[in-house]
């Protein structure tokens, strides 16, 4: 039977960027970013109010449309509570359309926020678990949804046995010589748009190379940086995606040269970079400069906080 939450509770949650991929690793490999998105959801007697300032203020419906309020209905639900009314307020860093996981992150904020609602109550938080199938059933791939909810980098995979699809994933540790590199470009990219350029068969040849560099990235992100050159080689996505995004793919082109091991973020447009080196080739900065990407080092990306009331993003 569903409860019914009672008027004025407030929980928030603060849920970090993602990149996905990482070259060969297509829909299964994901990385936490440090740069995040906040939101705050208040119980009220009747009625929605959304509230969304920072990037895609003027650009989201404000409305039971909205992303973060699609997920946190569809916690509510999960949780086995309902509310009568709702404010939600987001704060918003994430650029959207840049192949960073925004809107990943705003599923996973809205559902990590029914915790804090019900942690309120007498009922039971969703898990980590939890979390991650939910977030994914909205997205349709685990890899973005499950380094938010985990934070650092991820392994997943959806297992397709069940009568419906079951997603899983387990972090991976970083390697600490491994200093992460954001390049940021000012053009966007829907993942729909680019997800149609991809074939819908590949070759034996051509899936035997990525699952191969796939294993090897693995190895790379957690013992051996040295490899992350081969390991983030990928024939199976990136080179299809090239032509909507010329400038990308020419940086990415660059900075390979340089012996910098860079990949598409995601679907793209953003361009990330794995390196052991304080800083990257001054050319790739320079071309950077000039294209009108946004060039920021950062470090990994913690899982999703949620609490009752708000918070303040660590």
């Amino acid at each position: 039977m569903t409860q019914m939450l009672p008027t004025g509770l407030v929980a928030s949650a603060v849920v970090s960027a993602s990149s996905a991929n990482l070259g060969p690793g297509f829909d299964s490999i994901g990385l936490a970013l440090r740069l995040c998105d906040e939101i705050t959801v208040e119980t009220t007697d009747s009625g929605l109010v959304v509230e969304v300032e920072g990037e895609g203020a003027d650009q989201v419906p404000l409305d039971q449309n909205h992303l973060v309020v699609r997920a946190v209905q569809r916690g509510l639900h999960a949780a086995g509570v309902s509310a009568a009314g709702l404010v939600v307020r987001c704060r918003n860093d994430i650029p959207h359309s840049r192949g960073l996981g925004s809107s990943a992150a705003a599923v996973v904020s809205g559902i990590a926020a029914v915790n804090g609602l019900v942690a309120q109550t007498d009922s039971t938080p969703l898990s980590e678990s939890q979390l991650i199938q939910l977030a994914s059933e909205f997205e349709g791939h685990p890899d973005n949804a499950a380094a938010a909810v985990l934070g650092g980098a991820v392994v997943s995979w959806i297992d397709h046995s069940g009568a419906r699809a079951a997603y899983s994933a387990v972090p991976l540790r970083l390697h600490p010589d491994i200093r992460i590199f954001l390049a940021i470009p000012e053009e966007r990219s829907l993942t729909a748009e680019t997800r149609v350029l991809l074939p819908a068969q590949v070759s034996h040849e051509d899936a035997r190379f990525n699952v191969s560099r796939t294993a090897l990235l693995v190895v790379a992100l957690t013992q051996r940086p040295d490899l992350l050159m081969a390991a983030t080689e990928d024939v199976l996505h990136q080179p299809q995606r090239a032509p909507a995004m010329p400038a990308s793919a020419e940086y990415l082109r660059l900075l390979r040269r340089h012996n910098t091991s860079a990949t598409l973020s995601g679907a793209g447009p953003s361009v990330i970079a794995l390196s052991t080196e304080p800083q990257l080739p001054p050319e790739a900065v320079e071309y950077g400069v000039a294209n009108g990407f946004s060039i920021t080092e950062m470090t990994a990306g913690d899982g999703v906080r949620w609490s009752p009331g708000v918070t303040v993003p660590g």
